[in-house]
């Protein structure tokens, strides 16, 4: 608060006041009150005046720094009524108990609110482990099906695990301190393992793969990083064209170790770029092909904040995409 604005906000009880000074002035002259006396009394006015309100402004000005202060030290800023010190003006106090009881409100409906979600996300984690044991049957059983139909049933069972997969690392997404460690990996097993656990998809989307330079040491999840480079390879499997090939390099900086995915697939459209990593978008490809969610970019780049790891992507229609990985290549 500048002085300027704490006047401004009085503006109409300094008018109030020189119109009773002039008034005032005016009666005592007309009852005879010498000049010079009348300039003292109205001089000393003046300088009370000023400093009421000098002292008024540091003390509000005072007080705006504590409450500030406070708020930013917090970091549930709801919590803000209740850790304010009493202050001392009654209007203030009076103020502040209706703030506090809206603070109190407010804290009871996002503590409902917390709890609801933790409820909805164990209901999650739990559905999910307990549907991975009949798609693991129905995979067993597969392999006593011949021909075509074996084919198709494994294809539409590796999708649905891959989609049980995302909604458990969405929901584990909402509280990652709880489900990750970050340590000491190898980028050549993390890479070898996603390729694993998306054998089946890629096989029958005809995917080749071609790796380079993988023999590199990171600090990582290695569970999420592996989920990570999973939904990029779905992603290229999903938008092939006709002789697929996924690239797969690393290479070192000064420290931190790039990791690029990349593509000969379709492409997104330069002006879908920039939305391809946010929640629920799908964009004309998605759309063309169907079964796009929007939600495989959003978890990468979600789970890559979590795990400081930077990611960035860069695609030309018709001629593939390519998707790079920045992970840190020391303990931060």
């Amino acid at each position: 608060m500048t002085f300027r604005e704490f006047l401004s906000e009085r503006i109409n009880r300094m008018i109030i006041q020189i119109v009773f000074a002039a008034a005032a002035s005016a009666f005592l002259l007309s009852t005879g009150t010498q000049p010079g006396i009348l300039l003292l009394l109205l001089i000393f006015c003046l300088l009370i005046t000023t400093a009421i309100y000098l002292s008024d402004f540091f003390r509000q000005r005072a007080r705006l720094r504590e409450l500030g202060a406070i708020l930013n030290g917090l970091d549930q800023k709801y919590l803000f009524t209740e850790c304010v010190p009493p202050p001392d003006c009654l209007y203030e106090r009076k103020l502040f108990e209706l703030m506090r009881r809206c603070g109190r409100d407010m804290i009871g409906t996002v503590s409902d609110a917390q709890a609801s979600q933790k409820e909805y996300r164990e209901y999650i984690e739990s559905w999910v482990h307990e549907v991975k044991a009949p798609i693991t049957a129905a995979q067993l059983i597969c392999r006593n099906v011949d021909g075509e139909a074996r084919r198709k049933l494994t294809h539409e069972l590796a999708q649905i695990q891959a989609h049980v997969q995302r909604a458990l690392f969405y929901a584990r997404a909402e509280s990652p301190e709880k489900d990750f460690i970050v340590r000491r990996a190898d980028l050549s097993e993390i890479v070898s393992r996603s390729i694993q656990n998306h054998r089946a998809l890629l096989i029958q989307s005809g995917m080749r793969i071609e790796t380079d330079h993988l023999e590199q040491t990171v600090y990582t999840d290695d569970k999420w990083a592996c989920f990570i480079i999973g939904q990029l390879l779905q992603n290229a499997a999903r938008y092939r064209k006709e002789d697929p090939v996924v690239t797969i390099r690393a290479h070192t900086g000064r420290q931190h170790v790039y990791l690029t995915v990349s593509d000969n697939g379709i492409g997104i459209p330069a002006h879908e770029l920039p939305r391809v990593f946010d929640r629920g978008y799908t964009g004309s490809n998605g759309r063309a092909r169907g079964g796009s969610t929007g939600m495989g970019l959003y978890l990468c780049r979600r789970l890559a904040e979590v795990l400081e790891i930077g990611i960035e992507i860069e695609s030309t229609q018709q001629q593939g995409t390519c998707v790079t990985l920045t992970f840190p290549a020391s303990a931060q």
